[in-house]
């Protein structure tokens, strides 16, 4: 470790200035990058000032203790920064700046955080999965597979051909969307793909949200400078649209958060509209793949064949929401311009995710998975609503059963919202606001409950701890 030390610079006017070089060197970082920052932050606070004279390499070295090369490579870093200049056969000389480099050396105060206690035992949160069944030993055996010299280039940004066609051929026998490859694009999320649709689309374009609705999705458009119209949602799902709109989301097999399932005579009645309105409409498939009442109703994209319709879908539900990989089917109408609007663009997805994945749906490996998915998930549901039956009051309304990863509760008028959610907290678990999807105020006061990333005797317990919190609340 090195004392203070003092060196001396000597300008053209033979004025001397000492300045105050404080080093103590650690074996954490190197003695380069410690000589720089010292210097560096020295020239920032204004203790060297505008055309000094720094000391010789040698001179500093000497007296640091350290080798010429080490003093070397810290002028150099500075010189490329900018925070010196050099003369030729003069040596090394504080550069002159133009603004106030103080503003950059305020000390921000901050309250002293006071760690709080995370106590919740139960998140009853919509977005999780059940991460113990997912098979990790076959995934972790197919990223190993693709992970060679030859994968080490990022992707085509459509996505990987390969698993665009898998894809498509899973929508043809999963959804009946009948599609091709070159109509499939690959990216990191819903909203990474409503970004690049916002930027095709131009910010003069007008879309309808459901309201309620994803609020993820509503900051996404409105974050790209599109205006949004929130459109009522009834007993079928999304009503049609009054306003004149270019495009409409939607989430027709499992309406977010309320839960409904879209009718046909109402899928119907929205692809007529489309068509009169010559206008599109999203159709965001997100957990489609989790129906437990009834037969399954035809997507809008198979009932309009891809033509007024732009098909979305996620694995995130599927898989595991950590994969980030979902993929939106454009109307062949659109491909072309799609493709040549994007064509400077890369891939937002890692390559060897897409050929592990490539290969899992391949396989037939998906399929299967999602075939047991389904059946704990329907077990997990059946658990959830024997729960709340036992132990919550005819007062508690559950609504969107029929499908999904989620349910929603109707709370009774002497609870509101936010005391369901304190009261739910007080005994460890963390339930979730429906206010939040609103633009406008909601009527009801309800909370979303997930149950995809729960054991089921959490699920029990949990549901167990809120009937008794909820049941025995008396407001003031």
């Amino acid at each position: 470790m090195m004392n203070i030390t003092n060196f001396q610079k000597t300008r053209h006017t033979r004025r001397c200035y000492t300045l105050e070089l404080s080093i103590s060197f650690t074996g954490d970082t190197s003695k380069y990058v410690q000589i720089y920052n010292e210097l560096k932050q020295a020239i920032l606070r204004k203790k060297l000032l505008a055309h000094e004279q720094l000391p010789s390499k040698r001179t500093l070295a000497k007296t640091l203790d350290v080798s010429v090369h080490t003093i070397k490579e810290a002028y150099e870093q500075l010189l490329a920064e900018g925070y010196i200049y050099s003369k030729e056969r003069s040596g090394y000389f504080i550069a002159p700046f133009e603004f106030e480099w103080g503003q950059q050396l305020k000390q921000h105060t901050y309250a002293s955080s006071i760690p709080v206690v995370d106590n919740i035992k139960f998140d009853f949160n919509n977005g999780h999965v059940d991460k113990e069944a997912f098979p990790i030993s076959i995934w972790h055996r197919l990223l190993k597979k693709h992970f060679n010299v030859n994968n080490l280039t990022t992707s085509s940004w459509q996505g990987e051909a390969i698993l665009r066609t898998e894809i498509a051929r899973y929508v043809e026998r999963s959804r009946g969307v009948a599609c091709e490859a070159s109509q499939v694009f690959v990216y990191s999320g819903t909203q990474s793909q409503l970004q690049a649709l916002c930027h095709f689309l131009g910010p003069k374009t007008h879309v309808g949200l459901e309201e309620p609705g994803f609020k993820r999705i509503r900051a996404t458009l409105q974050q790209c400078g599109l205006t949004t119209h929130a459109i009522p949602v009834d007993n079928s799902g999304v009503t049609i649209p009054k306003k004149s709109i270019h495009m409409l989301y939607t989430t027709p097999a499992h309406q977010f958060p309320l839960g409904m399932v879209m009718p046909v005579e109402r899928r119907v009645a929205l692809l007529q509209w489309a068509t009169s309105e010559n206008a599109y409409i999203f159709e965001d498939d997100y957990d489609s793949e989790f129906r437990y009442k009834g037969l399954p109703i035809p997507s809008l994209a198979k009932m309009d064949q891809l033509q007024r319709v732009i098909y979305s879908g996620t694995f995130s539900k599927t898989l595991i929401p950590s994969l980030r990989i979902s993929y939106m089917i454009l109307p062949k109408s659109l491909v072309e311009d799609f493709i040549l609007f994007n064509q400077e663009q890369k891939s937002v997805v890692s390559k060897i995710d897409q050929l592990a994945l490539a290969d899992f749906i391949a396989q037939g490996l998906f399929d299967k998975h999602l075939a047991k998915m389904r059946t704990i998930y329907r077990k997990k549901q059946q658990t959830l609503l024997a729960a709340i039956n036992v132990n919550f009051s005819e007062e508690f309304e559950v609504i969107g059963e029929k499908s999904g990863l989620h349910i929603v509760v109707k709370l009774p008028k002497r609870l509101s919202e936010q005391d369901a959610i304190n009261l739910a907290q007080e005994v460890g678990i963390k339930v979730y606001p429906c206010s939040t999807s609103y633009q406008k105020k909601t009527k009801h006061a309800m909370v979303l409950i997930g149950y995809g990333g729960l054991t089921f005797e959490q699920i029990k317990e949990g549901i167990k701890l809120l009937g008794a919190v909820w049941q025995s609340f008396t407001p003031h």
